[in-house]
């Protein structure tokens, strides 16, 4: 009979732990998930390819009903302890939002207890012992405050299932269960932050669904600033809530239905006292959720917030990637902290959001002004200010053709090095500027154009041509258009899943406004090939990467006190609407009193005045201008870009690996496989393929980090393998398995000693001519033989010159 010592992991599973947990009454169909991965595995940047890392995987997650789970369980194998797992589930259970986390080795259970139920954190218990369903409900129900019959009842309440297998993800069934749970405890006002990317609509959607079928909420606005929101949701998420939901079309009620989608515009009458919304009764919504609510309702004088005041007994969910929290609005002072944040690097972290790097370029006249000469005149004759012009005045005040150009320029090379047809947008100054740098883009691509015209195309708010090719340049099904250069109207609210470079060549202030530019390149679509993307910035706007407001908790930063009011002095200059187009919510601009952006053409504002036009721009030719810097950063192993140079960051981080040379080159030496050290590395934010492509040199990874952490002197990778040659290590060997053995050689000299670890490569060229890989490994005597014949190659590899 074999041990239970000698029993593997998920032996242990299977004839310990599972039992146990049916003798407990838990259904194994409906309660009990095994090896649950609730991470996709962080995506890694590598030069311009991709590699995934692991996924987090729980060996069983306890569910009370589908969607919310109450128990976290980590297996071990016999040979370690009781408690040898119970750290990693409680890592686990405090991401999941679990309040119960279990250790097993098969011999029993280690409970740890985080709800205050008992007195008691921990305790050890048999196998016959497990908890009940019942009973773990209960200190469930303890840890999330759920005190009555009622609030059991609502918070209880089933999901929304399709029949597609299509389940929340773990972070939308926190948001989720937070919210249901927060409203079936009287809560009236809610916040819920989730990244660009991240699944706002479908977690709106469970949460409306599980509210609205429970009877606790009957009739339900949810409330966007888009039509093209309006749309993407009616036609997703909320179909299913079919004839029982209606949109608010051009301000006409109709007071039958139960599911309400409208615009804010759609509800206010601007120029009458004939506000659409104040056609139902103060109490008629119970439930109003409020799609990026870092807009205008962030503003108490807003006309948006009026409709909140006015339906103020309905239970209102506020939605936002980027809530609003200057010293003028706050979204936090009307709704409260948020119930839940998922950030951006959250969600790189758990590769559900691409990962980006960053490439700045710093032109002469940006990083040195430009100053005219003596007697420089603009384009009509008129002679130019004498006075130093930076990226200030840049394209809003002053046009340099050059700098347009050399723009454009940088932009298709980047394309030409990667893919000419990867999907970009090209952010400008205002409308003026997009229509310029389209022509410049055109005129660098002018074979693409050549071949279609739609290759490059301005859509903003006031180009119906380019508005309408919006749908098409984010359908990962069309080509074109392939680049879209705008102002402000792609900022948000465009699910670009494919786009793999965003071009920065505005003065971006707002840090609400930087995030959702941000947001435009977060999304994945592996099946196009979206796993990462690049960010171009011209401006330094990415600055703004280093500002703990771009990726940490919302603080309400709002200084107003007791019944004090804001002044008209306070708010001088200060615009705190977004300047938005009345009919069909486009945004023109952010009102975060920050940003200085000078637009084109007559705008409407929300309050319904408009904005005087701009005074005209002065252009300029014969500009001498040239890149004086251009460097790429990544993001380090914290989600954060790397500031200082990329050798310097590895060097240093090589140094917290490894105590010395020696350590380094015994680890390398033990490792049967080096690419298994060169993913632990990678965990640490150490991709030595980046920093390979940074300093130009076809080294060996081993000769890469000995140089840059220990200063070696460093050998190619086809220096080594010619070394290898004049020892006449293969000569031992019969003909055939000498020329595998030369082969491998060849493949280590050209792609790197990755490449020849895996028995994959026996299906490769030139490898595969010399027979199957069973047939490869017969010639060396068996699989045993052969992995030593290939250990022994490695060793002499490292070992000349090393």
């Amino acid at each position: 009979m074999v041990s239970k010592k000698e029993l593997s992991e998920r032996d242990i599973c299977t004839q310990f732990i599972l039992p146990a947990l049916i003798n407990a009454g838990w259904d194994v169909e409906k309660q009990i998930r095994e090896e649950v991965f609730f991470t996709d595995g962080r995506i890694y940047v590598k030069g311009n390819k991709t590699a995934r890392g692991e996924r987090k995987r729980a060996d069983y997650i306890l569910y009370y009903k589908p969607n919310i789970p109450i128990a976290v369980i980590e297996a071990k194998d016999n040979t370690h302890s009781l408690g040898a797992g119970l750290q990693q589930a409680l890592g686990y259970a405090s991401i999941l939002d679990i309040p119960v986390a279990f250790s097993s080795n098969g011999d029993g259970f280690i409970e740890h207890d985080r709800s205050g139920f008992s007195s008691v954190v921990e305790r050890e218990l048999s196998l016959d012992n497990f908890p009940s369903p019942e009973e773990l409900w209960k200190k469930y129900k303890k840890y999330k405050g759920i005190e009555t019959p009622e609030a059991e009842r609502i918070a209880s309440f089933d999901y929304f299932y399709d029949g597609s297998g299509r389940k929340p993800r773990y972070y939308q069934e926190i948001a989720v269960n937070r919210t249901v749970e927060a409203i079936a405890k009287g809560q009236n006002r809610i916040l819920l932050v989730m990244a660009t990317g991240t699944g706002k609509t479908y977690t709106a959607f469970q949460i409306i669904y599980r509210l609205w079928k429970s009877d606790t909420k009957q009739r339900i606005l949810f409330l966007v600033d888009r039509n093209a929101l309006i749309d993407q949701t009616k036609r997703g998420d909320f179909k299913h809530f079919k004839d029982k939901m209606t949109v608010i079309r051009k301000k006409k009620i109709d007071k039958a239905f139960e599911i309400y989608l409208a615009l804010y515009q759609g509800l206010i009458d601007y120029n009458e006292d004939k506000d659409a919304y104040k056609q139902f009764s103060r109490d008629f919504f119970d439930l109003i959720v409020i799609d990026e609510c870092h807009r205008g309702s962030a503003a108490e004088d807003s006309t948006w917030r009026e409709i909140l005041d006015y339906f103020e007994t309905a239970t209102q969910i506020g939605l936002t990637a980027t809530p609003k929290e200057t010293d003028k609005v706050s979204n936090i002072e009307y709704f409260g902290d948020p119930i839940y944040t998922y950030t951006l690097r959250q969600g790189i972290e758990d590769g559900f959001l691409a990962p980006y790097k960053v490439i700045r370029v710093g032109l002469n006249v940006d990083l040195e002004g430009w100053r005219p000469e003596a007697g420089k005149v603009d384009k009509d004759g008129n002679l130019v200010d004498d006075r130093v012009y930076n990226t200030k005045y840049f394209d809003r005040n002053l046009v340099i053709d050059e700098r347009t150009k050399s723009v454009a320029k940088k932009v298709m090379e980047f394309l030409r090095s990667t893919d000419l047809y990867s999907k970009t947008i090209a952010f400008c100054i205002d409308i003026e500027h997009a229509e310029r740098m389209r022509q410049a883009i055109a005129n660098e691509a002018a074979e693409q154009v050549r071949d279609n015209y739609k290759y490059v195309m301005k859509i903003t708010g006031d180009d119906d041509e380019g508005k309408r090719e919006l749908d098409n340049f984010t359908n990962p099904e069309e080509k074109y258009p392939v680049i879209a250069t705008t102002s402000k109207l792609m900022t948000t609210g465009v699910d670009a899943q494919t786009c793999k470079l965003i071009v920065l060549d505005s003065n971006i202030n707002s840090m609400t406004e930087f995030k959702q530019i941000i947001g435009r390149g977060t999304r994945i679509n592996e099946e196009f090939g979206k796993t990462f993307f690049s960010i171009m910035d011209f401006r330094n706007v990415t600055d703004l990467f280093a500002d703990p407001a771009f990726d940490g908790e919302p603080v309400m930063i709002k200084h107003v006190n007791g019944e004090d009011e804001l002044t008209p002095e306070d708010i001088e200059g200060d615009s705190t609407e977004d300047i938005i187009d009345d009919e069909t919510g486009e945004i023109i601009d952010f009102g975060d009193g920050d940003d200085q952006t000078i637009y084109d053409g007559p705008q409407i504002v929300s309050g319904g005045g408009i904005v005087s036009e701009p005074p005209g721009k002065i252009y300029v030719a014969g500009v001498p201008v040239a890149v004086l810097s251009e460097r790429v950063q990544y993001m380090d192993g914290d989600g954060k870009l790397i500031t200082e140079s990329l050798k310097d960051y590895t060097k240093r981080n090589l140094l917290k690996e490894f105590r010395s040379l020696d350590d380094f080159l015994i680890r390398w030496n033990a490792s049967d496989k080096k690419k298994v050290l060169i993913d632990e590395l990678e965990k640490h934010g150490i991709i030595l393929e980046n920093l390979r492509e940074e300093v130009k040199k076809d080294l060996d990874i081993f000769d890469l980090i000995c140089h840059v952490a220990w200063d070696r002197p460093a050998l190619s990778r086809r220096e080594r393998a010619e070394n290898v040659r004049k020892r006449d290590y293969f000569t031992k060997y019969g003909d055939q398995a000498r020329r595998v053995l030369e082969a491998l050689l060849d493949k280590y000299a050209d792609e790197g000693i990755e490449d020849i670890e895996e028995l994959t490569v026996l299906k490769l060229d030139p490898i595969k001519n010399f027979g199957t890989p069973a047939e490869i490994i017969k010639t060396f005597g068996g699989k045993e033989q052969y992995l030593k014949a290939l250990k022994e190659l490695e060793e002499l590899i490292y070992k000349v010159a090393a």
